[in-house]
């Protein structure tokens, strides 16, 4: 059973604050299976944003447990993003839109073809 984004949304923002980054919810999207997307905000002014993988990324059987993310943009410019997320909200209003203040992102979330790493608690 695939956790709700909910509580998938609060544990990211825990995480990101108790590494001294910053998280805010953009855009809060349906509790129980919103997709979720990530807008990494860097110093520089530079943004990147990461959406949900495609099912293609996913292992047999693994669809309903994990969620991996897939770089749509890297290190653009804010408007790039900004117009890339209401594209998206277009084709669906139930989406979540967290923005990361952090220069890396580290653990926080899986990428896909990145090999997760085991820290005990929040992966597999």
């Amino acid at each position: 059973m695939r956790l709700r984004t909910d509580i998938f949304v609060s544990a990211l923002m825990r995480r990101v604050f108790a590494r001294g980054d910053f998280a805010a919810v953009e855009a809060k999207g349906a509790e129980e299976a919103g997709a979720v997307f990530v807008r990494q905000l860097f110093r520089d002014g530079a943004e990147s944003l990461y959406a949900p993988a495609p099912q293609s990324f996913f292992d047999e059987g693994e669809s309903n447990r994990a969620r991996l993310f897939e770089a749509r943009l890297e290190r653009v410019e804010a408007a790039a993003v900004t117009e890339a997320i209401a594209r998206e909200r277009r084709f669906d209003s139930d989406l979540w839109v967290v923005s990361i203040e952090a220069d890396d992102l580290g653990d926080l979330i899986d990428l896909a073809g990145a090999a997760p790493e085991d820290d005990g608690f929040f992966r597999r």
